[in-house]
């Protein structure tokens, strides 16, 4: 019998292959993820293109400008580079599924059942309630908060905003909106990790509307319209958040908690 201490090389003998076969995964998945924005990039490019793309996120603004004004360009590359951001970003947003599926597919051979049950429908609900905040920013706010500003541009004023001052407004609101629709899956995370019970939660309301109007009022111009445009579906999410919570917490238990809740 050999007494030969083990060193630690030794210890460790054997570790380094399943090491390097997750780095691989890891490796593989992210291309993936690249593949799908980079294919969803070139389709967009071929059509409808970059700067019809940009044509579309301004559109809103477009709409409530004086009649012949246009947005103008102060950079020399501007031309270029903001329709090719605008680009990028929705090549992103419209492949973002894919990427959350190789994010998912990576992580998911280490969960137990009951924490799949939690993992996944948070991944998939986050991202629909983004693309909601989004959607909505563009579909109603924009119109509001627009057509709110021109109505106290003075007559002599022609007003003519800068593609690239533009394009900051729109990804920070798109940004707000999208964040603030997250806070159903926020407390619903928040409840099931123990770190607030739901009753909390259901104390903390009046606090909340509060706290939801100030976030409002710093992230968003300041306009009344934007704001409340905000404020409010924080408050209604974050009671769909408390009621979801309650639910979600019910089916995704480990099976020690439903035997101890059953036992009790």
């Amino acid at each position: 019998m050999s007494d030969k201490v083990p060193t630690p090389e030794d210890e460790l003998a054997g570790t380094e292959q399943p090491f390097v076969t997750h780095l691989i995964e890891l490796r593989d998945r992210l291309l993936r993820a690249l593949a799908a924005i980079g294919v969803v990039a070139i389709v967009l490019a071929i059509w409808p293109g970059p700067g019809p793309l940009y044509d579309i996120l301004a559109a809103p603004l477009v709409a409530h400008l004086p009649k012949g004004a246009t947005l103008i360009a102060t950079s020399v590359i501007s031309p270029f580079m903001v329709p090719l951001k605008i680009l990028l970003m929705s090549a992103f947003l419209i492949a973002l599924p894919v990427v959350l599926y190789q994010l998912w597919a990576f992580v998911a051979p280490g969960l137990y059942s009951h924490e799949k049950r939690l993992v996944l429908p948070l991944v998939v609900s986050s991202t629909l309630l983004f693309f909601l905040g989004v959607a909505f920013c563009y579909f109603f706010v924009f119109g509001q908060v627009f057509a709110f500003i021109q109505s106290f541009a003075p007559k002599s004023i022609t007003a003519a905003p800068d593609i690239e001052a533009y394009l900051s407004f729109v990804l920070t609101m798109f940004l707000a909106f999208g964040l603030s629709f997250e806070v159903p899956v926020a407390v619903v995370v928040l409840a099931r990790m123990g770190v607030v019970s739901v009753q909390k939660l259901k104390d903390f309301r009046g606090y909340f509307v509060i706290l939801a109007f100030v976030v409002a009022a710093i992230v968003t111009p300041p306009d009344v319209v934007s704001q409340l445009a905000l404020a409010i579906p924080m408050c209604l999410l974050y009671e769909l958040g408390i009621r979801a919570a309650s639910i979600f917490i019910r089916h995704t238990q480990a099976p020690a908690e439903e035997n101890g809740t059953a036992g009790s």
